[in-house]
């Protein structure tokens, strides 16, 4: 059997529909993209929990969008 897993939501397979997989599949990209801190303006800003953001340079903490700074 040959898999074609494309993109974040390839986990998904055939299943949910077309269109649901590439709205998940474009959440997760703008989540996991690289964002810029504003305190130390490094590339270093990682989500910790949903609207919980952290600065892995500066160890600064801030709230912003679930998904999106």
């Amino acid at each position: 059997m040959a898999r074609n897993k494309r993109g974040p939501a390839g986990r998904f397979g055939a299943r949910y529909g077309a269109s649901l997989r590439k709205k998940v599949q474009e959440v997760e990209e703008k989540r996991k993209a690289q964002k810029q801190c504003p305190d130390c303006k490094k590339n270093t800003i990682r989500r910790t929990s949903m609207g919980i953001w952290k600065c892995n340079k500066c160890n600064i903490k801030f709230a912003a969008g679930a998904y999106e700074m």
